[in-house]
């Protein structure tokens, strides 16, 4: 043994054992970096008006004010707001499950003619931007005389791509052994479909859940295009009433805000378990 080197015994009691992953030393400070906006909306909502147009801003509400929450919860077509974007979030969501593993187990377990081609022109279809189908969507919702009505933020979004193609990418994961034992036994797809294979994708199916829902509630670009009686406007579309051309609520839009993130946000934590578990499984397979 050399003078330099080190006993056994003693490169053991130098090690430092952390009671957690080292990774977390670098996330945590990330994750409160990322909580800081919503940190600051949320004391922004309990402050007046004139706390939160000093300049310069106040870091910490001087008391609790509830005037954005009064003057928000008193509008009269608050409520109505808010219904209609859980009416348009929740038909949304269901029909993505829907027609989303529908479309996925096509792509994953039958092969047809052009089943290539159509997947590839599928998942083209998730580089074009909205505004370049911005006027063609407005058109043919125009033509079905959806406009103006909750059905023109519906139809659009029935199914998108990427719902089908997570999907896809998770019944690839799954064996196809437990489906063959069930044609054994004279089941048709559809109920393999129903009864195996989606009970077996819930990881899956709350991630397109949980992305859909918060693609649909927080959308404000189609809404304001779309819709133009206020009855019949979105939660994140009512919420630009309230500011003003020569005034601005500002209290009330951080308290608005506040109230809309809510259910995007109990969604999410509701759903991380399986959104994690559905993106590393998901990723496996090609």
């Amino acid at each position: 043994m050399t003078a330099t080197s080190t006993p056994r015994g003693a490169r053991g009691r130098l090690r430092v054992r952390l009671p957690f992953s080292p990774w977390h030393l670098v996330l945590a400070p990330l994750a409160l970096l990322f909580a800081l906006p919503l940190l600051w909306l949320l004391l922004s909502s309990v402050m007046s008006n004139a706390e939160i147009n000093r300049f310069p801003p106040a870091l910490w509400p001087s008391g609790i004010h509830l005037d954005g929450y009064r003057y928000v919860l008193g509008n009269a077509l608050f409520p109505q707001w808010f219904a209609n974007s859980l009416i348009v979030s929740a038909v949304t969501v269901t029909s993505n499950l829907l027609f989303g593993a529908l479309g996925g187990y096509a792509f994953a377990r039958m092969r047809f003619a052009g089943s290539r081609l159509l997947l590839v022109l599928m998942l083209g279809t998730m580089a074009i931007p909205f505004q370049l189908t911005m006027i063609p969507t407005f058109l043919v919702m125009k033509r079905l005389g959806l406009i103006d009505s909750l059905g023109a933020l519906i139809v659009p979004s029935l199914v998108t791509p990427f719902a089908v193609f997570l999907l896809r990418q998770f019944f690839l994961s799954l064996p196809r052994e437990l489906e063959e034992a069930a044609w054994l036994d004279g089941c048709s797809r559809l109920r393999v479909l129903f009864l195996i294979v989606l009970p077996l994708s819930r990881p899956a199916l709350s991630t397109v859940a949980v992305l859909t829902f918060l693609t649909t509630w927080n959308d404000l670009t189609w809404p304001l295009i779309a819709i133009h009686h206020d009855s019949h406007y979105t939660l994140q579309l009512g919420l630009t009433t309230f500011q003003g051309v020569h005034h601005t609520q500002w209290a009330a839009v951080m308290a608005g805000n506040v109230i809309t993130v809510l259910p995007v946000l109990l969604a999410f934590l509701a759903a991380q378990k399986s959104f994690i578990r559905s993106i590393t499984s998901s990723g496996l397979k090609g």
